[in-house]
């Protein structure tokens, strides 16, 4: 069996979708400095708001926005499971080249705290290629390069 993608674009004035698109995804992590600190300088988003007494930030890239928060420390924490929790599978950043995946893959190897799924490979029968890792927060994040898709 294969994924076949379904894209449905309503016809201009006749949609009868309510919302337009996400505005933020907000995101449970481990260690809410690593986290904040693995987006700001591993991937060079954005810092646009932080809340000590929360506690969270939130991390832009320029479209995506993510707020990120503290797990309390107090209590048990269970790391996710995407085979028996419900919510976040994963969260999928795009990358605008191949190269581009190629250098992420190479600055989160060395990454603190980072476990990585798989490096860069064909998705699907190619030419697209992706990977997957979990960041030092417990996200499972995979980078996409669509090869012009």
């Amino acid at each position: 069996m294969s994924f076949i993608p379904i894209l449905n674009s309503p016809q201009q004035g006749h949609s009868t979708v309510t919302t337009k698109g996400i505005n933020h995804l907000g995101l449970t992590v481990r260690d809410l400095d690593q986290t904040t600190a693995f987006f700001t300088e591993l991937l060079g988003w954005q810092l646009l708001a932080r809340d000590d007494n929360y506690p969270r930030t939130t991390v832009s890239d320029g479209t995506a926005r993510l707020t990120l928060w503290q797990a309390d420390r107090t209590r048990p924490v269970t790391g996710f499971d995407r085979k028996t929790n419900i919510g976040l599978h994963h969260l999928a950043l795009e990358v605008s080249s191949e190269e581009k995946l190629l250098e992420i893959a190479e600055k989160v190897k060395a990454w603190p705290g980072v476990e990585i799924e798989f490096m860069p490979e064909p998705l699907g029968g190619g030419p697209r290629r992706h990977m997957m890792l979990a960041e030092p927060g417990g996200i499972r994040i995979e980078f996409i390069w669509p090869a012009g898709q």
